[in-house]
C-alpha cells in the first residue's frame, strides 16, 4: 500500500501541471456547455408546449404558468447538476486522459519511446466505458445503501475499487502494450489494482475534489503500470 500512495503523491504533485489543467478546464467547460444546451432546448419545448394562460376551475383564466414552469424547471436542472456533473465530467474528461498519461510519462520516464496517439474514435469509445463505470458505481452504491447499513462505505469502496481499478490500469497500460497485453498484466497484479482503485473510489463522495478523480486516477496508474511492468518478467 506504501507503494501506491507514493504513486498517488507523485500524481497529486503534478496537478499543477500545464496539460493537466487543460484537461480538467475542457472536461468542466464541455460539461458546463452540454448542461446549457439541454436546459436551452428544454426552456424552448416548454414555451411551445405551455399556453399563456390556463383555465381553472372556480378561479377563471390564470396567466404567467410559462414563467412558473421556466423558474421551476431552472430549480430542477441546478439541482439535477449536481448528480450530473460528475459522471459527465469524466466523460468528456475521459476524451483526453491520454494527454495526463503522456504529461506523466514526460516528467518521469523520458527515456520512453513516443507512443501513437490514441485515434478520436477510440478515446471515445474508452471515455464511454469509463461513464458506463462511474453510472454503474453510483447505481450499485444506490442498491447497497439500503441493504449495507453501516457497511455501505466499505462496500462502496470494495466495489468501486474494482471497477476504477481495471478500467484506469486499462486506460495507462494499452498506450503501450495494447488491451491484451494490459488484460494479461492486470490479471497478474489483481490485489494491487483493486488496492489502487479503493484510494480512488474514496473521493467520490467528496464535492469538488471528486472532479479531480479521473485525472489523479490516469496519473497514478501511469506511475503503477510503469512499475509494475517494471518488475514483471513476463510483461511485454
Amino acid at each position: 500500500m506504501r507503494v501506491i500512495l507514493s504513486d498517488f503523491l507523485r500524481a497529486l504533485g503534478q496537478l499543477g501541471d500545464r496539460r493537466f489543467r487543460r484537461v480538467l478546464g475542457l472536461g468542466l467547460a464541455l460539461t458546463a456547455a452540454l448542461l446549457v444546451a439541454v436546459y436551452v432546448a428544454f426552456l424552448a419545448v416548454l414555451q411551445v408546449v405551455t399556453p399563456e394562460t390556463v383555465d381553472i376551475p372556480l378561479v377563471g383564466p390564470v396567466s404567467g404558468i410559462d414563467t412558473l414552469l421556466s423558474w421551476g424547471s431552472l430549480l430542477f436542472m441546478i439541482g439535477l447538476s449536481v448528480f450530473l456533473m460528475v459522471p459527465v465530467a469524466a466523460l468528456f474528461t475521459g476524451l483526453f486522459l491520454d494527454e495526463v498519461a503522456q504529461a506523466v510519462e514526460d516528467r518521469h520516464y523520458q527515456d520512453l519511446p513516443p507512443v501513437p496517439r490514441l485515434p478520436l474514435g477510440d478515446a471515445l469509445i474508452d471515455s464511454l466505458n469509463f461513464f458506463g463505470v462511474l453510472i454503474a458505481v453510483n447505481a450499485v452504491a444506490f442498491m447497497l445503501a439500503a441493504f449495507a447499513g453501516p457497511f455501505v462505505p466499505a462496500v462502496f469502496w470494495a466495489v468501486n475499487g474494482y471497477l476504477l481499478g481495471r478500467e484506469y490500469f486499462t486506460l495507462a497500460a494499452m498506450r503501450r502494450v495494447g488491451r491484451q497485453g494490459a488484460r494479461e498484466l492486470r490479471a497478474r497484479h489483481p490485489l494491487t489494482i483493486w488496492l489502487a482503485g479503493v484510494l480512488m473510489a474514496a473521493p467520490l463522495s467528496l464535492p469538488v475534489v471528486n472532479l479531480l478523480v479521473p485525472i489523479l486516477g490516469a496519473a497514478t496508474f501511469t506511475h503503477l503500470f510503469h512499475r509494475l511492468r517494471a518488475r514483471d518478467p513476463s510483461s511485454p
